[in-house]
């Protein structure tokens, strides 16, 4: 059985703790590891991108919506996700198993 990803993160300047889980702590990595530049569907394949960050703002984290203009055969747009919270990753289990 695979063991879940878990991130304790504090989102900043308020140092409320949070503890993410799963698919939507991939999300939240992927949003730190961004920056200012943020993620798409198209640089971070993910199936509901959408939804992790509906979940993520459930727990207090700021993420801005950008929609880009993509071409294409499939032309047409999609989201780009910017997380705007100051956040500081107390604990990821992950990069602890992989040290």
């Amino acid at each position: 059985m695979t063991k879940r990803l878990v991130i304790v993160a504090r989102i900043l300047p308020d140092g409320r703790t949070v503890r993410v889980v799963g698919r939507d702590a991939w999300a939240l990595r992927n949003l730190v590891l961004a920056g200012d530049t943020g993620c798409t569907p198209i640089d971070h394949p993910g199936p509901r991108w959408s939804h992790y960050v509906f979940k993520l703002r459930g727990f207090g984290f700021a993420i801005q919506t950008l929609d880009e203009k993509h071409g294409g055969q499939f032309a047409g747009t999609h989201a780009r996700y910017v997380l705007r919270s100051e956040v500081e990753i107390i604990d990821d289990d992950e990069k602890a198993r992989a040290a």
